[in-house]
């Protein structure tokens, strides 16, 4: 209903115009009763608490598969999984303290959490729109001296002091429910923003294995370099004795160096990622840079990876992965907004009032009786005015119009988001799991060149030494066994990483926080102390609104 709307409810009654929540039933004198404004406000008030312009939201549809395409090799089964802790399946001590520690103390995580409470002051405003939106006392002195020359100025005191003191009431009903959109709006956004800190959380448990499964790794290949360091310094020493007594030439020598500080060279590249790692794991745990000895402890293994991983099957995504929630949820939000834009394409309807006392204070010695300020709290001093009013934007150039196309638009994207947001879930998971199981693959081979290329260097060093063969077969065969050490400790490392990256797609790690607050006490004892917070700052502040129950405003 815009322009040809109101003129229908003009002519024949504002139940002629406006949809009701059940069939239309017209009072005897109907038509005096609508040519009223009680009649009007009257009928507003009985309908206006069910009419809701705009779109309900419906969910998107999903575009996931029936089952993942890696199948169930590799130890994958496609069976539910528990993922609230799901680093233990990696049997590691010291992670669990480095998680723990960092859920408690990270501050990525805390910000979050504040966005929370953000989201629920934010609805609190919302609810209260609901209500009077203007609830104002006033008062003033003030002191008036009208010229006695002035146009159709009459006999009178022109000079004197006004005294007032009253209220004034404003209440816009909810007509075409643009504040229970709102309100529809801001429960969303609440919701997206616990989801929101869900996949921070989801995030910094993943960040937090990762790194430590980097400082192992890096860990294990600096003790290969230095292990490989050793054995290429004693194949040197024999070459220069060998040298000496003129058995083989420089040329040996000179070799057997080169790879040697060939192999050194890799050191402190080594010792740079662990200590980045150290570092970037430090800033997760909310320290500053430094020693972690006493969290990590000593050079430790590179964590074994699990003998089966539940994986579930494509539509838990829908369930579990917070970004999901969140992409869903944002376009709930969205959706609102459309409602809250398209109520402006219609007449507003407020009941408005004002009370007070007003008196004066002059020289006029033609009145009779006191004046000043005594007379303020008289009963002849009480002012009051009200009635109802509406209020419709007509000749609005189309804005109006076009912001509801602009919330509209931004609905489809949103949507749109959301579908592909489902999609680089899936997509994660594949590629997640086929990481895993071609990463298992590869670390059989691996290790099975490992052994191969121990063995060639026994068996080359031994010929060598017996003048069997040159030295290039032992040089060949020590720098194959480097290479194949490095690459099987790689792949140790890039299967835990694999397996860390599949828990973080499948959407592990968030239920942790199941009966915690988002924001620790610390922080809302200074919160507290500079603002009054009420309840908000209480346990359950956050949870959703039990079913059919409207909320209340935060006073």
């Amino acid at each position: 209903m815009h322009l040809s709307g109101w003129r229908r409810l003009c002519a024949g009654g504002i139940d002629a115009a406006v949809p009701a929540c059940g069939p239309a039933r017209r009072p005897a004198r109907a038509g005096k009763a609508a040519a009223s404004p009680c009649g009007l406000l009257l009928w507003g008030l009985l309908i206006g608490g069910c009419t809701n312009v705009g779109p309900d939201f419906k969910a998107p549809e999903s575009p996931v598969a029936e089952t993942w395409d890696q199948g169930s090799g590799g130890g994958l089964q496609a069976k539910p999984l528990e993922l609230v802790e799901w680093w233990q399946v990696l049997d590691d001590p010291v992670l669990d303290r480095l998680i723990r520690t960092a859920y408690q103390q990270n501050y990525s995580l805390e910000v979050a959490g504040l966005r929370v409470l953000e989201a629920r002051a934010q609805l609190g405003i919302a609810v209260g729109n609901q209500y009077p939106q203007l609830q104002r006392g006033r008062g003033g002195v003030t002191r008036i001296s009208a010229s006695e020359s002035g146009a159709n100025t009459v006999a009178g005191d022109l000079n004197y002091w006004q005294y007032d003191l009253g209220a004034d009431v404003s209440w816009e009903m909810d007509f075409w429910g643009r504040f229970r959109r709102g309100i529809e709006s801001a429960d969303a956004n609440l919701a997206a923003s616990v989801a929101n800190y869900d996949n921070a959380l989801v995030l910094l448990t993943s960040q937090v294995a990762q790194t430590y499964n980097a400082i192992r790794t890096a860990e294990q290949q600096l003790n290969v370099a230095r292990d490989n360091v050793v054995l290429q310094q004693r194949s040197l020493d024999i070459t220069q004795v060998r040298f000496r007594f003129g058995d083989v030439n420089e040329l040996d020598v000179q070799q057997a160096k080169t790879l040697l500080l060939s192999t050194q060279a890799t050191i402190p590249e080594f010792e740079t990622s662990l200590y980045q790692a150290r570092n970037a794991l430090s800033t997760l745990l909310a320290r500053s840079p430094g020693d972690l000895a006493d969290l990590l402890g000593p050079d430790g293994d590179i964590p074994a990876p699990p003998g089966e991983i539940a994986t579930g099957v494509p539509a838990d995504l829908l369930r579990r992965r917070p970004d999901v929630r969140r992409a869903e949820l944002q376009a709930a939000a969205q959706s609102a907004l459309i409602g809250v834009a398209e109520a402006d394409l219609y007449p507003s309807f407020t009941l408005s009032g004002s009370v007070g006392l007003s008196a004066a204070d002059g020289t006029d010695t033609t009145r009779t009786g006191d004046t000043g300020p005594g007379e303020l709290f008289n009963s002849d001093s009480l002012v009051f005015q009200g009635g109802p009013a509406f209020s419709w934007n007509i000749l609005n150039y189309g804005r109006i119009k076009n912001n509801v196309r602009v919330q509209d638009a931004r609905l489809q994207q949103l949507l749109i988001a959301y579908q592909d947001t489902v999609l680089a879930a899936a997509q994660e998971v594949e590629d997640s799991m086929v990481a895993y199981v071609r990463g298992l693959e590869q670390g059989v081979i691996l290790g099975q060149s490992v052994e191969a290329a121990k063995r060639s260097v026994d068996l080359s060093t031994l010929r060598y030494k017996e003048g069997f063969s040159d030295y290039q077969r032992v040089l060949d065969a020590q720098q194959s066994l480097f290479t194949q050490q490095q690459r099987y400790v790689a792949n140790q490392g890039a299967v835990i990483s694999s397996v860390v990256s599949l828990y973080k797609a499948l959407g592990g790690g968030w239920q942790i926080r199941d009966g915690q607050e988002f924001v620790d006490e610390d922080n809302k004892e200074m919160m507290r102390d500079r603002v009054d917070w009420g309840e908000l700052l209480e346990p359950g502040s956050t949870d959703p609104a039990p079913k059919g129950q409207r909320r209340k405003p935060d006073w």
